[in-house]
């Protein structure tokens, strides 16, 4: 895990949220990997002090969130090919993301 303690934002654009609103950002995790290492799932954990799935709704699909992370990875040297997994795989304590192979081999280097 990567701790990273940064504020996202979120700008209510997703279709399970209409909430805009600031979202603290404490680690990103590669979750998995497959045998190939071509394909993997980051998960992109929270605060849930800033942001409560009961109340917020999920921030899958927020175009703002996956901007704001795009910035993040970047200046923290990962790769930025990153796109929201299937609305199934988000928690209630991170986002969930599909990644491909430049990005894990990013990761493993961080």
């Amino acid at each position: 895990m990567i701790k990273v303690n940064t504020n996202l934002s979120t700008d209510g654009s997703g279709y399970w949220s209409n909430v805009a609103k600031t979202v603290l950002v404490t680690g990103l995790e590669l979750s998995y990997v497959n045998d190939e290492g071509d394909f993997g799932e980051l998960r992109v954990h929270f605060d849930t002090n800033t942001w409560d799935v009961g109340t917020d709704g999920l921030i899958y699909t927020d175009k703002q969130f996956i901007n704001d992370l795009k910035v993040l990875l970047n200046r923290i040297e990962l790769d930025t090919d990153v796109s929201y997994s299937e609305q199934g795989m988000q928690g209630d304590t991170f986002v969930s993301l599909d990644v491909g192979p430049e990005f894990i081999k990013s990761f493993k280097l961080a």
